[in-house]
This record gives C-alpha cells, structure tokens and sequence, in this order.
C-alpha cells in the first residue's frame, strides 16, 4: 500500500503520456483519471444514474451506456451543463484516484490528473503530497497538437485555451518538467524526479 501520492498535470500536447510511461518503466503505478473517468460512467453506477437523472436519457445510447458525442454537445457551450456534469463526476474520480493510489504496491503512486488546476488544486485533492507538473512552450504543444489529432489550428487553439493557463497550473507546482527537448532529456527528468519521490517516502 503505497501512502506517498504525487499528483501530475499539465496543458493539452505538454507530455503527460510520455511521463506516464516513464514512471511506469520504473514500477511506479500511475492512476490514470481520464481512464477513471470512463469507468464511473459505465452501466449501473452511481454517476451514470446522476448524469441520465439531471440530462435524461437522451444522453445515453440504445445499449444505456453514455452517449459521449451526445454529452459533449449537451455541455459544450454551456458552462451551467458542464459544471452540472462535473459536479456528479468530478467526486467519484477524486475517489477513484485515491483508492487506486493508496491500494498500490510501490514506494509511492502517480495520479495523472489532467485539469488538476481546473478542478481544484490542493483544496480538491488534500492527499497529494507533491504536486508535478509539465510544461512546454505553445508553439511546440500546438505543432505537437495538430499532428497527434489531425485537427486545424482554429479548433486546437480552442482546446488549448479552454484549459488552465500554464501560470495557473505552475502556480501549484512543487516540480516542474520542461518538456520541450528530446525523450534522454525526459528520461532522466524522470529519473531525478523518481530518486526523489522515492526518498520521501522512505521518510
């Protein structure tokens, strides 16, 4: 059981993945939230029942699972749907991730937390030791973005700005990884990062 959790975040296209795969690489369990986000939408849980209750069921497909294409253009451009949304998923991630965190094997556990900035920082998530957080220049999270999605550079500028800006999300960093070299330069960021992680928790 692993009581050392590290939180880890940052922009659309910062390098997240690329992290996730590094820590991984080194035994370290990374708890995914996106990943947790789908799993307490699934048929017969709490949070699916919530979502069909305040949206009715026009949200849910002919197999009653969530209709994702149907909900994002529910909440798009409405941000009283979306916080609505947020408000019934949002706890049972928090949950999920900390359940999954504390319930790993390990010196210490990673969540990844994409909007961590947007929903909430430290007053959200209290049981996060430390808080991670990678970064990159715009210019090369907007090239990487058009290329990975296929998107033009209207709707990628959309995404970027929907998010927390890099200040908000660097503002509840305790580590920083500048993410605009090449994957040894990630690697052995990663490599400092996990001696330290490790060293806390041995503490």
């Amino acid at each position: 059981m692993s009581q050392t959790c590290i939180g880890l975040t940052g922009g659309i296209a910062s390098g997240k993945s690329a992290l996730e795969r590094a820590f991984a690489a080194r035994g370290i369990f990374v708890a995914d939230a996106d990943r947790i986000a789908r799993e307490v939408v699934e048929p017969g849980t709490p949070a699916l029942a919530a979502i069909a209750d305040h949206f009715g069921n026009t949200v849910l497909d002919n197999q009653g699972r969530l209709d994702r294409a149907a909900m994002r253009r529910r909440v798009f451009d409405d941000a009283q749907a979306r916080q609505a949304l947020e408000a019934i998923v949002h706890p049972a991630v928090r949950a999920g991730l900390q359940a999954q965190c504390h319930a790993a094997a390990g010196p210490y556990a990673v969540a990844m937390i994409p909007l961590l900035a947007e929903g909430g920082g430290r007053t959200r998530y209290p049981w996060l030791h430390r808080i991670c957080v990678v970064t990159a220049p715009l210019d090369v999270r907007m090239a990487r973005l058009l290329a990975r999605d296929g998107i033009d550079e209207a709707l990628a500028t959309r995404m970027i700005q929907a998010q927390a800006s890099d200040a908000q999300r660097l503002e509840i960093a305790d580590d920083i990884v500048r993410n605009d070299g090449d994957l040894d330069e990630l690697d052995q960021a990663v490599t400092e990062l996990d001696a330290r992680y490790r060293m806390m928790a041995a503490a």
